[in-house]
């Protein structure tokens, strides 16, 4: 229990740090990808130091190695998307993604941005950093933060690969969509499918969890950012609230039989 709490107390404080930032706002919003790259050796340590000597593959804490390899994905994911793309541009989703959001909206007028910096960093650190987290300590007992994750992964993926073909061209994210995501994803469905058959649902229902994360990202950030019919912080505030979600679902259910 000791542990337990140290633990929530410690993922309250980080994400307390980046989204209060005493100042540095600015520089987290331009950086925080950065950030999260230069983090996954301290991921790691931190990690199994906590799994430290009762780690045993046969309590299922595999689940939370899954959780971690997949965090881990997605930060390599961000490194294409938003430090250096497969072209050797900077930031390249931001610019990327307005351009194609004001095509879709027949929108001239370039100054417009529905998908500000303030976006971005949100978007990440809540839908993929808070979700992995918390992914990662709820498993093993109650895995639907981690099927959400595996969600998570895959519907971004989907949407990277859709706008590959629709544009026939390359978008940032789309190298790690093809060779990371998808492998990552279908190899953990094969294994759940296969060893945890009665986890079927969680599948679909994290699709479903992701793909509604994707609607209200989508949605929320037009609202706020283009229709202005709503505060950036109140969509800042769905979002998070949406992360969290999972924690709430399924929460009774454990692996049996461990």
């Amino acid at each position: 229990m000791k542990n337990k709490n140290l633990l929530i107390a410690s993922i309250a404080l980080l994400f307390l740090m980046l989204w209060l930032p005493l100042g540095q706002q600015d520089f987290l919003t331009d950086h925080w990808m950065k950030i999260g790259t230069y983090s996954v050796p301290f991921i790691l340590i931190g990690v199994f130091l906590f799994l430290g000597k009762n780690y045993s593959l046969k309590k299922q804490n595999h689940f939370r190695l899954i959780a971690l390899l997949m965090l881990l994905a997605y930060i390599l994911h961000q490194f294409e998307e938003h430090w250096i793309d497969l072209l050797g541009n900077h930031y390249a989703f931001y610019t990327y993604n307005n351009n194609f959001i004001r095509t879709l909206l027949s929108e001239t007028d370039t100054s417009i941005n529905p998908l500000s910096k303030s976006s971005v960093f949100i978007i990440n650190t809540s839908l993929v950093w808070l979700l992995g987290f918390l992914s990662i300590w709820r498993s093993p007992k109650h895995l639907f933060p981690l099927f959400s994750m595996a969600g998570i992964i895959v519907v971004n993926a989907f949407v990277h690969i859709m706008a590959a073909l629709v544009n026939f061209k390359y978008n940032p994210g789309l190298l790690t969509s093809i060779l990371i995501f998808v492998p990552c994803y279908g190899l953990f469905a094969r294994y759940i499918f296969k060893k945890y058959p009665s986890y079927k649902k969680h599948i679909f229902s994290g699709l479903l969890w992701a793909f509604l994360a994707h609607v209200i990202m989508i949605g929320g950030m037009l609202a706020a950012n283009y229709y202005n019919v709503i505060s950036e912080l109140l969509y800042f505030i769905i979002l998070i609230a949406w992360s969290i979600i999972p924690v709430f679902i399924f929460n009774n259910k454990t692996i049996l039989n461990m």
